[in-house]
């Protein structure tokens, strides 16, 4: 990923963060007072602001070296989401059948991992292009496959090699950690420490990059 530096913005911070997922719908109003709606974007796109992480000197420290080392926005990095980080509920263990990403055909080599949100009306499947290493489990047709051995993946796209191509009708499925891709969405934070130091929050704004 161009202008990226793979190294996790301060867990303590992110976990103390508040934010959530972003979209843009267009309304407009007519004459007889109805509305047509539009979606302008296909995908969302999580806003946070590690402010709220920030308990002590030593974090907004770590904030502020962490800030100057990627220059601002220039470089994004991994952000992990305290409420959304796992293919499963934030309760439960991650398992190879959490997530289906595709169906075999014996011939496709590729499938990208994404996370599925809702199901009974318009299910959203959002792209994964973080996982977090080591936590990636994928299953064949309910059998489990080995990284390194019968795939790889990259940019959170699960490549099989030759002798482990899903044969036609069987499902791909996975589970995993990730985390977002983001970056500051700011290049000067604004710090007081006497208003710190008597319980104000600095503004430390941090947005997703959409794959």
């Amino acid at each position: 990923m161009d202008g990226f530096h793979d190294v996790r913005f301060p867990l303590a911070v992110s976990f103390g963060a508040t934010g959530g997922p972003e979209r843009r719908t267009e309304i407009v109003t007519l004459g007889s007072n109805r509305e047509e709606r539009n979606q302008r974007w296909a995908l969302s796109r999580r806003r946070y602001d590690a402010g709220t992480g920030i308990r002590n000197r030593d974090d907004l420290y770590a904030v502020v070296d962490f800030f100057e080392e990627r220059r601002g926005r220039l470089f994004g990095f991994r952000y992990r989401d305290p409420l959304d980080n796992k293919s499963c509920g934030p309760s439960e263990t991650p398992a190879a059948d959490d997530q289906v990403l595709g169906v075999g055909d014996g011939v496709e080599t590729d499938f990208a991992l994404v996370k599925r949100y809702g199901g009974a009306f318009l299910p959203y499947d959002r792209p994964i292009v973080l996982p977090v290493d080591g936590s990636l489990q994928v299953a064949v047709g309910g059998l489990a496959r080995v990284e390194g051995a019968d795939f790889s993946v990259t940019d959170g796209v699960v490549s099989f090699f030759a002798h482990a191509v899903p044969a036609e009708d069987e499902a791909v499925t996975a589970g995993f950690l990730f985390d977002v891709p983001a970056r500051f969405d700011t290049d000067r934070l604004e710090i007081n420490l006497s208003r710190f130091e008597a319980g104000s929050i600095p503004s430390v704004p941090i947005v997703e990059i959409v794959p």
